[in-house]
């Protein structure tokens, strides 16, 4: 039987129990948390509140599919790799406490100081850092195709070969590639090239490109979905199918008809 699993994300309550309410109620059974849903900077114990967390969500019936870190890995600077290795193995902790072994991970913001030639390099090398704990505690790590940086799928797997590890690889967001601005032709193949690599998904559909992007509900948009999932189980996925829904409702709307179709289709 399929994992289907729901985003906290562009749900009209930011309130957690809310969410965990609207995701148990509709049918999902796994949920991906944000961050900032496990970890407040301005907690003298985030250990203990992590395991509040995973006792809230499992009382719902509910199991963590990944924890979002919200990362930066754009970087070249000794000092500010540090910072972002550290808070990292601080997460992947507090990942392992709420009861989920994936930190879906950003590869970073594009910025002056790394040019794009080094884009690579620089996330590999924040990557490569993190293997010692990721290994210890048995971590993985899913580079999200998110913003402008990972939006290309050979730049993932030139990536994920570089790291060279099976604590390292993507999550694959059905949507991110054609809103990046490439075409459905591109994005099958983006589809085929780095599922062997995945860890962990989010189905999303819409159309269109950046300033015409236009977020649906999973089977109304242009997003060759079935061949994504095709793509995904013919290279051995297991894992939570995580629906992620932007489109115009943010009352649940939008997800309720999404979970329909990931029952009908998966």
């Amino acid at each position: 039987m399929s994992k289907l699993g729901l985003i906290h994300y562009n749900y009209a309550s930011n309130l957690l129990d809310d969410f965990l309410r609207f995701t148990s109620e509709t049918g999902f059974s796994y949920v991906e948390l944000q961050i900032r849903d496990v970890w407040n900077p301005e907690a003298a114990a985030p250990e203990k509140d992590a395991e509040a967390v995973r006792k809230q969500v499992e009382g719902y019936g509910l199991q963590i599919s990944a924890l979002a870190a919200g990362n930066d890995f754009v970087l070249l600077e000794e000092d500010a790799i540090r910072a972002q290795v550290d808070r990292m193995e601080r997460i992947a902790k507090l990942a392992k406490l709420v009861g989920t072994s994936v930190l879906r991970t950003e590869g970073g913001v594009a910025k002056d100081a790394v040019p794009e030639s080094r884009w690579v390099a620089a996330m590999a090398g924040c990557l490569t850092r993190c293997l010692e704990f990721a290994e210890r505690e048995e971590v993985y790590l899913a580079v999200d195709n998110h913003g402008i940086v990972t939006n290309d799928g050979d730049l993932q797997v030139e990536l994920f070969e570089r790291v060279g590890s099976k604590y390292v690889g993507a999550n694959m967001d059905t949507m991110n590639y054609r809103w990046a601005g490439h075409d459905l032709e591109t994005v099958g193949r983006y589809y085929e090239i780095v599922a062997p690599y995945t860890l962990h998904t989010h189905l999303k559909d819409g159309t269109g490109s950046r300033a015409d992007y236009r977020g649906e509900a999973l089977g109304e948009g242009e997003i060759d979905l079935a061949k994504a999932i095709r793509c995904l189980r013919d290279a051995g996925y297991d894992g939570v199918w995580c629906c992620e829904y932007e489109g115009r409702e943010n009352d649940g709307t939008g997800q309720r008809k999404s979970f329909a179709w990931m029952q009908e289709n998966l």
